[in-house]
């Protein structure tokens, strides 16, 4: 399948340049607060990072989501990461005056997340079309080996690249967004989706589609859990506060921890894509949630890297085993002409649970 390596490449360049400009935008972000900001300060302004990149998910997700059921999904993506790319360079034109104010980091931030609220529904409903109904399920775990390859690489490569020079992240991450753009735009497969036959207008569908999640049991429980699990256990933001203050690591430290929880992921992916769960997937599911909590509370006080590198690891690993359960299940029980409102519910709880558990961890130090 030329189309699908097409889009796993570009997968996985677009998540290596959110990953590495997140490293160094977190960082930057810390840096400046903390030279005039105690710890307790400097840690709400990462937690304002997070809230200015979930209230444009919370703001467009819906609306992008009846969009993708409505306009072509490959124009859409294609369009989303040129946007990424631009917030790319807005970040290296700042960090190369020096000292850029906070005020403007966040702004670009808050602009990052709306391309992202339609990025995300898109390209998720974008993945049937390119493979099929029944090619499906492997075709979720490759997706999913590609943005933990990503989440793997880019934490780390940013991490190295950050303690160089932070406008050398961001423009490692512009030109990776362009690399996306590239991959999706030779992509021959096309994007309209199927017609839906009621003819409804935007506000129509966006209630057709929440309707829709709300009466599909299996649809909303896979959305949900998320949402109660990562909302009240983010740690990702604060891993900036624990290499640099509890662990003394530094830059590269920083990109290390990020990039463990993604190596749990990525080994755990790959053997799903090898032997994918076929029964008892409930169990599976909350047994690797549970997983999940204890590896962040074990994290939460561990004063030793190598520990906080493990348990992160184990956390990655445990995270993918609920993800790839709970994105199938909604993928397949989902009609085409759905699939983009269904796809934006469902990233608008994944950006709740991410971004704004991240700001109230933020908040919470």
């Amino acid at each position: 399948m030329p189309d699908f390596r097409l889009l796993w490449l570009g997968r996985v360049a677009a998540v290596l340049g959110i990953q590495i400009q997140s490293s160094a935008l977190l960082w930057q972000v810390y840096e400046i607060a903390r030279r005039d900001h105690p710890i307790e300060e400097a840690s709400l302004y990462l937690g304002l990072v997070g809230l200015c990149q979930f209230l444009p998910l919370l703001a467009f997700t819906l609306p992008a989501g009846a969009m993708a059921d409505r306009r072509d999904r490959k124009h859409t993506v294609t369009l989303s990461i040129i946007v990424e790319g631009m917030c790319a360079g807005a970040f290296l034109l700042m960090a190369m005056h020096g000292s850029p104010p906070l005020w403007g980091l966040l702004a670009v931030a808050a602009v990052f997340g709306a391309a992202r609220a339609f990025l995300a529904p898109a390209s998720q409903a974008f993945l049937p079309m390119v493979v099929g109904r029944r090619a499906l399920p492997p075709a979720i775990a490759a997706q999913s080996i590609a943005f933990q390859t990503g989440a793997i690489a880019g934490p780390a490569l940013g991490g190295v690249i950050v303690a160089v020079s932070v406008p050398m992240a961001y423009a490692s991450a512009m030109a990776l967004f362009l690399a996306a753009m590239a991959c999706f735009i030779l992509i021959r497969t096309k994007g309209k989706p199927q017609v839906d036959p009621s003819k409804l207008g935007p506000v129509q569908q966006v209630k057709e589609g929440l309707a829709y999640v709300w009466k599909t049991k299996i649809v909303l429980g896979a959305i949900s859990l998320d949402l109660v699990v990562v909302l009240l256990a983010g740690v990702a933001l604060l891993t900036p506060i624990f290499a640099r203050d509890i662990l003394h690591v530094g830059a590269i430290g920083f990109g290390l921890l990020r990039a463990s929880f993604g190596v749990g992921a990525l080994l755990m992916a790959l053997y799903l894509s090898r032997f994918p769960i076929v029964r008892h997937g409930g169990r599976w599911m909350f047994g690797a949630v549970a997983v999940f909590g204890v590896c962040t509370l074990i994290f939460g006080l561990s004063k030793s890297v190598w520990l906080s590198g493990a348990v992160l690891f184990l956390g990655g690993a445990a995270d993918m085993i609920s993800v790839n359960i709970r994105q199938t299940l909604i993928q397949l029980a989902t009609p085409d002409h759905m699939r983009g409102r269904v796809s934006s519910v469902s990233m608008l709880f994944i950006g709740a649970s991410n971004e704004l558990g991240e700001a109230y961890s933020g908040v919470m130090v």
